[in-house]
């Protein structure tokens, strides 16, 4: 256990990385603020001294995973021209799946304190699902411009539909099965992409 009055390096990372062990492992009930410290091994009254309570934390770790995924959403601008258009968007689809555990973020859904929490944070412009979606289009876009899309593809459209299989998916609960997620989003991008370029392996 981190000794008393030490420093704890990136302790927000620290803590929102062992909720996400405790409710992988025990399931969402399980989580307590007790759960999450010594998961990390940290003291009993660390989450209370950085966070307002559970309902709090739990928000802001749901904030924490969506900016994240909006991160790696907007990498795909990078990648245009790289590898085939499917192969990408597919990596990224599967690793937002990863990156937002639905038992979490339907943990933020059901407690009402923390669902407020995570509104409001959404409201003052923290990155959600439509952030995602839009650098989807952008890096679309982008392939139309170089020609690996046809020009009269609806680049918003399938960013669209991308994004509102990944919440169904995550709604749904399915990330941890792995073979269903990967295979769901190559025949949604067959379909989308209308056999212009192939889906992943």
């Amino acid at each position: 256990m981190s000794p008393r009055g030490v420093a704890i390096p990136d302790l927000r990372g620290r803590l929102f990385a062992a909720a996400e062990r405790v409710v992988a492992r025990d399931g969402a009930m399980a989580l307590t603020s007790r759960a999450i410290t010594a998961e990390a091994d940290c003291g009993k009254g660390v989450l209370h001294a950085h966070f307002a309570g559970l309902d709090e934390f739990v928000a802001e770790l749901v904030l924490d995973r969506f900016a994240r995924s909006a991160r790696q959403a907007e990498a795909l601008e990078a990648k245009v021209g790289q590898a085939t258009v499917a192969a990408n968007l597919q990596e990224v689809a599967l690793a937002l799946l990863e990156a937002l555990p639905p038992a979490v973020v339907g943990l933020a859904m059901t407690r009402p304190a923390a669902a407020l929490h995570t509104r409001q944070g959404f409201q003052a412009g923290a990155p959600a699902f439509d952030a995602i979606q839009h650098a989807f289009t952008v890096y679309l876009q982008g392939e139309q411009r170089g020609g690996r899309l046809p020009a009269d593809a609806d680049a918003a459209t399938i960013a669209l539909a991308l994004v509102g299989t990944i919440h169904h998916l995550l709604m749904t609960g399915v990330s941890g099965r792995s073979e269903e997620p990967k295979a769901t989003t190559g025949r949604l991008l067959a379909v989308l992409l209308g056999g212009a370029v192939q889906s992943a392996p």
